[in-house]
């Protein structure tokens, strides 16, 4: 798990690349102010108005010289979304297809949806799993399903774990699921490798064992972010 920054203490380097090509590292700006904020994917509600609030203060930034970069995931993820989610509205099946969300059976075994997740994934893409399912109605985290255990070994590809904190927050009481405005924290740790032998077929304790782990590892990222024990917050993991 990467250990959290600090207040005050030194970001590390990195170094990527703009959308024309150009490459940025963070030493070449020392000196400046520098902003750096994450977005999951271009083009979306969310994201857009992220973009565009830092767009608007765009004279204040250069007052100070500074210098705001976005980061994204250069791959798109498809999400798996509980039908009520999925469903939520009319205009939610088409912005959902348009994302490339995958609608998931939570009430019984849902092997269509699984395969479309492999394909994605034998395709070189990127799957984003929520693996406590439905939406956490007390807020806090509760323990996952073994769906996530399944994909991870049929799949044989790393899980990374992420801890979504304040999304309860920004959801509760909200009709269609459209979030009010409240801050929200994203945060990942070091990929997991679960690997299964063509021999032996994975048991339901072996499923039960690596949900466990992946779930530690979220509960240990959102106790990094905030009060200890049942963190309001949600799981995921791509």
């Amino acid at each position: 798990m990467v250990a959290p920054l600090e207040p005050g203490s030194p970001a590390p380097d990195f170094e990527g690349r703009t959308q024309d090509g150009a490459e940025v590292r963070l030493r070449d700006l020392r000196g400046r102010p520098v902003v750096l904020y994450f977005y999951p994917a271009d083009m979306t509600t969310g994201c857009t108005m992220e973009a565009c609030a830092f767009r608007d203060e765009q004279d204040k930034f250069q007052a100070l010289d500074a210098v705001v970069l976005g980061v994204t995931m250069p791959r798109h993820i498809h999400f798996l979304v509980m039908p009520r989610v999925f469903h939520a509205s009319p205009l939610h099946p088409p912005f959902h297809r348009w994302l490339g969300s995958i609608p998931v059976n939570l009430e019984r075994p849902d092997s269509g949806a699984i395969k479309r997740a492999l394909r994605v994934v034998e395709d070189g893409g990127v799957v984003g799993i929520f693996p406590e399912g439905p939406f956490s109605r007390e807020g806090r985290l509760v323990p996952g399903q073994p769906g996530v255990a399944m994909m991870a070994l049929r799949s044989g590809v790393p899980v990374v774990p992420a801890a979504i904190s304040g999304t309860y927050e920004a959801l509760a009481g909200r009709r269609f699921y459209i979030p009010r405005s409240h801050p929200l924290a994203v945060r990942f740790g070091q990929p997991l490798h679960f690997h299964q032998t063509r021999r032996r077929r994975a048991t339901h304790a072996n499923r039960e064992e690596i949900t466990r782990r992946i779930m530690s590892q979220i509960a240990a990222l959102l106790e990094a972010d905030g009060p200890p024990a049942a963190q309001r917050g949600e799981a995921g993991a791509s």
